[in-house]
């Protein structure tokens, strides 16, 4: 295991995910002068879930930087579908590459890759979980196109429970000062409690909303995503939440003339087309950001030994964590580690607490 893993950008400092914007700021301006950079290295695209944007994304950040992509889009092609365990996967592809990439439907795979994995493990999202390389895309985004990272007023929309990207966005921009957040959702899709208490031990100001049109009217960001079907138990329960919020011209016009609108992708029907056009939506611009600022974390990861990732302060625990979603319920090897916070015990893998 490496303290060089990027499973959640909590655990980095705002001075360690500036140095990543300034470096994919220099990629962007002088991209030649990174052609050879990653030579003879090799990153592993494992991806359990479907992707357009990371995987392809993170390929090509990989080849204009001068090194070889391995991997697979669907574990069906690989020894998964013959029962290979989480463990043996990664052990075996971190002895055929550098550099890890991993996707999953399963909250805390990628902590758990970690712990098997000789090289850097990046998370690329795992189940309802965490997303810190969409994270990173979108605060690259934010630092070119607004200037700061701090002093915002920044809504969030849609699936703010089950969506991954959300959470890892509200956890990083909590920590630059003067940032307060909007939580624009219907009261069964509101962000989990962990969340709330990040906000709150940052001293953030934050407010919920039921609202879109009421919400837009003096943000600086707008965060839009879509109601994600697949994790819903049920079809009905899906319908039932999936045309709440959308961002129409009827609603932009309510915004400020410098509101940046902002999207992880794929949207579904949740930002209306006619709104593409608008100098404000940035979401395709944002994609292509993203690879730049993907580019920049593998040459750290790679490259620069003063770049390390500090770990928390972990214990063994007894109680096994009863999240469904976890990835412990499926691989049961697994160690029961766990970490406290304010008084209670926490799962490391998935963030939930142990009762």
């Amino acid at each position: 295991m490496t303290n060089k893993n990027l499973i959640d950008l909590e655990a980095m400092t705002p001075q360690q995910i500036d140095k990543i914007i300034k470096k994919a700021k220099k990629i962007m301006q002088s991209p030649a002068d990174y052609r050879h950079a990653c030579d003879g290295k090799i990153l592993a695209t494992l991806f359990y879930e479907p992707s357009t944007r990371t995987q392809m994304s993170f390929q090509t950040a990989m080849l204009k930087l001068g090194g070889r992509t391995i991997g697979f889009d669907n574990p069906m092609n690989s020894s998964v579908s013959k029962g290979e365990n989480l463990k043996d996967t990664i052990t075996i592809v971190s002895g055929y590459s550098d550099i890890i990439a991993i996707r999953h439907p399963v909250e805390g795979t990628a902590m758990a890759s970690s712990l098997y994995s000789d090289v850097p493990v990046i998370n690329c999202g795992d189940g309802g979980h965490l997303h810190p390389t969409q994270t990173l895309t979108d605060i690259v985004t934010l630092s070119i196109e607004k200037g700061r990272l701090d002093n915002l007023k920044i809504g969030v929309c849609g699936d703010l429970l089950n969506g991954r990207t959300v959470h890892s966005l509200i956890k990083t921009l909590a920590k630059y000062e003067n940032n307060s957040f909007v939580l624009i959702s219907t009261k069964e899709l509101s962000v989990p409690l962990y969340i709330i208490d990040i906000l709150e031990k940052n001293g953030c100001k934050y407010e919920f909303s039921n609202s879109l049109a009421d919400a837009i009217v003096d943000l600086d960001m707008l965060y839009m995503t879509r109601i994600q079907r697949e994790r819903f138990s049920s079809e009905a329960d899906y319908e039932a939440q999936k045309n709440v919020f959308v961002l129409d011209k009827e609603k932009l016009d309510k915004a400020k003339d410098d509101m940046i609108i902002l999207h992880p992708l794929p949207r579904v029907n949740e930002i209306t087309v006619d709104i593409d056009d608008d100098p404000r939506a940035l979401y395709f611009k944002q994609a292509q950001y993203g690879m730049f600022g993907r580019m920049a974390l593998i040459l750290m990861l790679l490259q620069d030994d003063e770049f390390t990732i500090s770990e928390r302060t972990t214990i063994i625990s007894e109680h096994k964590c009863n999240n469904s979603k976890c990835i412990t319920q499926s691989e049961p090897y697994l160690p029961k580690l766990s970490y406290e916070k304010k008084g209670m015990i926490m799962c490391d893998f998935c963030d939930k607490r142990i009762d």
